[in-house]
């Protein structure tokens, strides 16, 4: 799982389950005039509200972020998770609505341990709804609001850009690996020149040139993953590009960019909104 993938909503997804686990455990409901030393019952006391809210929230949460962390997240029923997802964090909430306006179990304990009046909802019940709704709002809310779809995590800056042709040393993003001499350098061992022969010129070995025109390769991240096309124009993603992953512009068209890959394959960026140059 990729958690450079995640975006801002799904940040708030992920706080927003965790404030109702931290809910599930204080008070479910309370009385006026109650005595310090009675215990009343946390969120777990209830089993219709362990089941609709807690678990429906905390499921709910899960499989949004695991259905937009996973490059390839699995299916049920041919569906995708995070539909699945949004729809238990949206009955998570309105079951949380629902026990704030009939607060379960607290009317057996009416007149019990010095209470006195109606039961009202407790700061667990109070909570696990404002946790829901805050969970169900920005589940849905994400693939709409431009400020929720950004990367929750920014990618890291290149140490510096690469020219165009080149690998970056020890692969993308990782400096430091030392590369075989070229031809006509002497390796450890050998001579540096041949017996009985002239001294050889070390030949250069030419680099490829960039495109002509005013457009000058960079180094590029994605803020969410997107697919990369076939230069042929077929519709088929030849490859998906990942946040966190710095890729290399070798041409522009129109407002599409050629990209090159980690593994030296070429497509068509068709969506670069957003992206961050290295």
């Amino acid at each position: 799982m990729n958690i450079r993938s995640l975006t801002r909503g799904d940040g708030v997804v992920i706080g927003a389950a965790v404030l109702l686990l931290i809910a599930s455990f204080l008070d479910l409901y309370s009385f006026d005039n109650v005595p310090d030393s009675v215990d009343l019952p946390s969120l777990w006391g209830s089993g219709p509200v362990v089941f609709s809210v807690v678990l429906a929230g905390i499921i709910g949460a899960a499989l949004v972020v695991v259905g937009r962390g996973l490059p390839q997240a699995p299916k049920i029923a041919g569906l995708e998770l995070v539909p699945f997802g949004v729809a238990f964090t949206v009955f998570a909430a309105w079951s949380a609505l629902g026990n704030i306006f009939d607060v379960p179990g607290g009317f057996d304990n009416i007149g019990e341990n010095g209470s006195s009046g109606a039961p009202s909802p407790g700061i667990g019940m109070i909570l696990a709804l404002v946790a829901t709704l805050l969970m169900a709002a920005a589940a849905l809310a994400t693939p709409l609001v431009p400020a929720l779809k950004g990367a929750l995590l920014p990618a890291p800056r290149p140490a510096a850009p690469q020219p165009y042709g080149a690998q970056p040393p020890g692969g993308y993003g990782y400096p430091g690996a030392q590369q075989p001499g070229g031809y006509g350098q002497p390796q450890p061992g050998q001579a540096g020149q041949p017996f009985g022969g002239q001294p050889q010129q070390a030949q250069a070995q030419p680099q490829p040139q960039p495109p002509a025109g005013d457009f000058s390769p960079f180094w590029f991240a994605v803020p969410v993953p997107r697919p990369l096309f076939a230069e042929d124009g077929s519709p088929t993603p030849i490859a998906e590009l990942a946040p966190g992953t710095w890729y290399l512009a070798v041409e522009q068209r129109g407002a599409a960019l050629v990209a090159q890959t980690q593994d030296g394959r070429r497509g068509v960026l068709q969506d670069t909104s957003g992206i961050q140059r290295g």
